[in-house]
């Protein structure tokens, strides 16, 4: 399925600047479709992705600022792909906020960053995109994590939000069908977060716990991604990209 040509589609892809985004919006775009690059502050990253595949293929790529909890981020990121490209193919729901909130801790304003970014924003970017997917014969894909089925201790408030959307996910599939497919990916370990919250440790204790002995790598999850967006009977499905991790959770 990663052979299949996405010549002349479109993608929205969120958080897309950096990491797994970024993965994301490069295996989509060298199987030919065209990008539309979501950031909220990652400015430059944003930019040199831009240029680097533009480079590859003369205007194949757009960035789009937007901060997704604004009520009129879906609207506006669907209405910059159209007047670009004129149509949209695939959304890619990637953007996330992650950290602990430890029970006794939860404050309000970590419900509405962590429920915002993971489940709200991907709602109302399925529903703003929509009517321009089905008229595509499109697909969602949505970033989930494995932690949406097995909770991580400590990150209570991002668990419910992935479990969210996990749900959001098969529920949206039944909304869209037939003419959309929605789907998700689970990742397991691949990038460490950046907060240092993990300590070597317990990094060394989740590996040991993974079957194929190893964390994967950004690309793995775009795979997966580029997977979803041309399998054309598969729909509402959860695929765990984790080495296999999520057999012992």
């Amino acid at each position: 399925m990663t052979d299949v040509s996405l010549e002349s589609k479109v993608a929205l892809v969120t958080g897309a600047a950096r990491r797994v985004g970024a993965a994301i919006a490069r295996r989509l775009h060298a199987a030919g479709a065209n990008i539309v690059i979501h950031y909220r502050g990652a400015e430059a990253d944003a930019a040199q992705l831009e240029k680097d595949l533009n480079a590859r293929r003369p205007g194949s790529a757009l960035k789009v600022r937007g901060d997704l909890l604004a009520p009129i981020a879906p609207q506006a990121l669907v209405g910059a792909a159209l007047q670009r490209f004129a149509r949209l193919d695939f959304l890619v729901n990637n953007a996330s906020a992650f950290y602990p909130t430890p029970l006794g801790e939860i404050e309000a304003s970590h419900w509405e960053e962590l429920i915002g970014s993971n489940l709200r924003a991907p709602l109302f970017l399925a529903q703003a995109a929509a009517p321009q997917l089905a008229l595509a014969g499109g697909a969602i894909v949505n970033i989930a994590d494995i932690h949406a089925e097995r909770p991580l201790k400590g990150y209570l408030v991002y668990s419910v939000a992935k479990a969210g959307l996990v749900s959001l996910t098969r529920a949206l599939a039944l909304e869209l069908a037939p003419a959309v497919r929605v789907n998700a990916v689970a990742p397991g370990a691949i990038a460490w977060p950046e907060d240092g919250k993990f300590e070597p440790a317990e990094r060394a204790r989740i590996v040991a716990s993974t079957p194929l002995a190893r964390t994967g790598a950004e690309d793995d999850v775009a795979q997966a991604v580029q997977f979803l967006c041309s399998a054309p009977f598969v729909t509402g499905q959860v695929l765990a990209v984790d080495g296999g991790r999520s057999v012992f959770l």
